[in-house]
């Protein structure tokens, strides 16, 4: 084959193909083991873990005390998943291409950040809270839950009493989940090799 200036441009019309799907066989799985990385770290974190068990888990978070788990604490209805809100916003992490020439394939990770996940997570009694900030930032009322079953929980066990029933010292104690974990992603997708 005799190269000629027309062959030459269709070859470089070529390349920026070829070079992208090579590129996306080597990014997809490396992505896509990264992406079931961090949702397997979400599902197993200790917060996580203790309210997919609903009302029959222990407080295996640290978060209060012993006193009650976080199911029935925040309150939520009874047979729910609350959890599943964030799986799914993490699930819709994804990539995509943004420019691709014949020198070079760039990508960029779409990836929820805290806020957004703070968005679908409401608290079942205040809405304009989120429970998974709270999970960082603290939850109030401790003191004043009463671990029982009683018509009107929504959870099915617990319900807030109109007076203290803790010591002044029983306080939700925060913990790191959200937020971390979108940071460490975030650098994580970020320094993503092909």
């Amino acid at each position: 084959m005799i190269l000629t200036s027309s062959n030459i441009s269709q070859i470089n019309r070529q390349v920026p193909k070829l070079a992208r799907g090579q590129v996306q066989k080597q990014l997809t799985p490396a992505f896509q083991k990264l992406k079931n990385k961090m949702i397997a770290e979400f599902l197993n974190h200790p917060v996580t873990l203790e309210i997919k068990a609903g009302t029959s888990s222990g407080n295996i978070s640290g978060t209060l005390g012993g006193a009650t788990n976080l199911f029935s604490f925040i309150g939520f209805e009874s047979g729910s998943d609350p959890t599943d809100a964030i799986e799914k916003v993490l699930y819709s992490t994804d990539f995509r291409f943004t420019r691709t020439t014949a020198n070079s394939v760039e990508f960029e990770i779409d990836m929820p950040d805290a806020a957004e996940i703070f968005a679908v997570t409401p608290m079942p009694w205040a809405p304009g809270r989120s429970w998974a900030k709270g999970i960082e930032t603290g939850i109030s009322g401790l003191g004043y839950y009463l671990k029982i079953s009683k018509d009107g929980s929504r959870s099915g066990l617990g319900i807030q009493s109109p007076r203290k029933v803790r010591k002044s010292g029983s306080r939700f104690k925060n913990v790191q989940y959200i937020s971390a974990l979108i940071k460490k992603y975030q650098k994580e997708f970020a320094n993503l090799q092909v």
